[in-house]
């Protein structure tokens, strides 16, 4: 069997041209970055704003495992699938960022016969929309440190400095790092710190931006740091805000690629689900609703991070809902969770999928609570055998969930058909009767005790002082009323990432928590979460490679 990139690189591209056709964008409403990729211009998603919008699909999955979940393939193969069925089917997903690429996780273009292409530029470099983000934020870190030297007219406390500098790249060496070392014109000499690009405030609001009016007032209010009466600094009294916006122009612009199968893939944006909020942004979701009959779109790693924020801040903001939800699961990473060892995933093992199947019915669970269809499908691997797709299946149907195997990683759109007849029946059903987990009007502290135990099934929820302290400041600065964005480990329900399962009345303990005033939330940190990864022992880069005929190998 071929391997991914080996898959992409064999398949035939359509010139972006003629997938920008298929959106209803000529020649002028693109620019191209080559023959196989495009940014829409500002013109074309001016041009079809009245539009109707098509149907919304979100595809999410159980907690991820070691053993791999496949939701990016999943939701590329359901749109290539309904293409098969002849709708007019778009794809919005995010971007990759190169951390997790070249790190554990790998890329993250889908897999198989169920990609967007071209992969290999996809998960390197792209069309430069990571760079400008990067970029804008660390011109505002070296604005912010040229005023401290220059003399900090804001009267900025050096102690109380929020803003990190980023680097879209897993490097635990600049978590914690001293500047300003040396002579007196080389700055002021103090603490920082280094965050991953996707984790960066700058990030989540370029995803959560309507148009560039939006981008700056959002930039405006983005808090940097405080002086010292306790009182913000923000990018706007810094007169970063122009200078940021003109970094991000382009990157603004939502980005055009295509499946294997010929697909339209509207692609942009990419904070992590885990330490942001995990979607892509909302111009690509509304310019693929408006260019689309059904799009398929996902969220970040297990439902109890992605698709809860999916649900309670970018539909809260965009002012969009879903129609049907896609959960997806296998059967190894439901052994996994039944306390099975990677090494043991292939074999035929009842007694622990029916342990693990714990995982599933939470996710099932949960997603009801949205008030929208909830179908699961198994992503196929040749390991599975019938008696186990058997058992989740009658788990599936005995929590008033429809079930089907997606076979898209083996097949492409081929696969997953069966898949898209169940999703089309839902969305036309017109089932889907969306509400937010929680009012705005709550407080803070009320939010948070919704999602940690409404969502992830915690008993006790325990703030550090530090927590207190912050939420207190928060509520007294006025922002009580905007949503929640919980930085939390993906791997289980809870703040540790070894209670696998479903585990239940355990305690959350919250840290910290930190306004991200541009963004429009209030990040809120449980456990001991890590906004800037670090490198595994023997990490993916090691095997990534340029060969003679100038292709990339060893991507995933």
């Amino acid at each position: 069997m071929k391997s991914d990139i080996e898959i992409a690189l064999s398949a035939e591209l359509k010139d972006i041209r003629d997938i920008a056709k298929c959106i209803g964008a000529g020649e002028d409403d693109i620019d191209m970055y080559g023959r196989h990729m495009a940014k829409l211009t500002d013109g074309f998603i001016d041009k079809i704003a009245d539009n109707p919008d098509g149907k919304l699909i979100l595809v999410t999955a159980i907690n991820p495992t070691p053993a791999g979940e496949g939701k990016t393939t999943v939701t590329i193969g359901l749109g290539d699938a309904l293409s098969l069925l002849g709708k007019k089917a778009v794809i919005a997903l995010r971007e990759p960022s190169l951390g997790p690429c070249f790190g554990v996780k790998g890329g993250a273009a889908g897999g198989g016969y169920s990609q967007v292409v071209p992969m290999d530029k996809l998960n390197l470099h792209f069309t430069g929309d990571f760079h400008a983000i990067t970029s804008a934020n660390n011109l505002l870190c070296a604005m912010l440190d040229n005023h401290l030297l220059q003399g900090n007219a804001l009267r900025i406390d050096p102690a109380r400095i929020k803003l990190k500098r980023c680097l879209d790249m897993n490097d635990r060496a600049l978590r914690n790092i001293v500047i300003g070392l040396g002579k007196r014109m080389d700055g002021v000499t103090r603490e920082d710190h280094f965050i991953i690009t996707v984790a960066t405030e700058v990030m989540a609001i370029l995803c959560l931006s309507k148009d560039m009016d939006d981008l700056k007032a959002r930039l405006s209010r983005m808090i940097v740091a405080y002086n010292y009466d306790n009182e913000p600094v923000t990018a706007k009294d810094l007169n970063a805000v122009g200078a940021m916006a003109a970094l991000l122009k382009d990157a603004l612009r939502p980005n055009v690629i295509q499946t294997i199968g010929g697909t339209p893939a509207i692609i942009h944006g990419g904070p992590f689900a885990n330490i942001a909020h995990g979607c892509n942004s909302i111009r690509a979701t509304r310019a693929a609703l408006k260019a689309g009959d059904y799009v398929v779109t996902e969220a970040g790693f297990g439902a109890d991070l992605g698709a809860e924020k999916f649900m309670d801040i970018k539909c809260r903001m965009a002012g969009i809902s879903p129609d049907a939800v896609v959960l997806v699961a296998t059967v190894r990473a439901l052994k996994y969770n039944g306390g099975v060892p990677k090494t043991e995933l292939e074999k035929e093992n009842l007694p622990a999928l029916e342990k693990g199947l714990s995982n599933l019915i939470g996710h099932m669970e949960n997603l009801k609570k949205f008030g929208v269809p909830v179908i699961v499908t198994l992503n196929n691997f040749y390991s599975d055998t019938e008696a186990e797709i058997e058992t989740v299946e009658k788990c599936c149907r005995d929590h008033g969930c429809e079930f089907t195997v997606s076979k898209v990683w083996e097949k492409g759109g081929e696969g997953g058909t069966a898949l898209a007849e169940l999703v089309l029946n839902a969305v036309d059903s017109g089932a889907a009767d969306f509400k937010p987990l929680y009012d705005d009007s709550l407080y803070l502290e009320e939010k948070i005790e919704k999602i940690c135990k409404e969502i992830y099934g915690a008993g006790n929820i325990i703030y550090s002082k530090e927590a207190k302290n912050s939420l207190k400041k928060i509520s007294e600065m006025g922002y009580d009323s905007l949503p929640v964005c919980m930085a939390k480990t993906q791997y289980s329900f809870s703040d540790d990432p070894s209670l696998l399962g479903r585990p239940e009345n355990f305690d959350m303990h919250i840290s910290d928590a930190y306004i991200s005033a541009g963004a429009g939330f209030v990040v809120v940190l449980t456990g001991d979460i890590l906004t800037m990864p670090g490198l595994p022992k023997h990490p993916a880069a090691e095997r990534v490679d340029v060969s003679d005929s100038n292709e990339i190998t060893g991507l995933f």
